[in-house]
């Protein structure tokens, strides 16, 4: 699956922006930026591979920036980000 930079959310409060770009490497690189990273980082870097993974996306690079977000936030920011950056659209039956 061809991959082209995209970018989904915004630096506001209780957001998060994601930044999607082909691999420079094997798998999923995501680099996380976050102010809540020491308590939320894990499930914040889960939540943006298990989506990506279910989207089909096994090798990207992404680049999450996160001012708080909720979970269905952040699943919500991703999907949008790999629609744009595959072509491919996952609200079609």
């Amino acid at each position: 699956m061809e991959i082209r930079n995209a970018v989904a959310g915004t630096l506001e409060s209780g957001d998060i922006l994601i930044q999607i770009a082909p691999a420079s490497g094997e798998g999923l690189h995501i680099e996380l930026d976050s102010s809540v990273q020491a308590q939320f980082g894990r499930q914040i870097r889960h939540l943006i591979q298990e989506t990506l993974s279910g989207l089909g996306i096994q090798q990207a690079d992404v680049k999450a920036t996160d001012k708080g977000a909720l979970d269905c936030t952040i699943r919500a920011r991703v999907t949008a980000a790999a629609v744009r950056a595959t072509g491919k659209d996952v609200w079609k039956d």
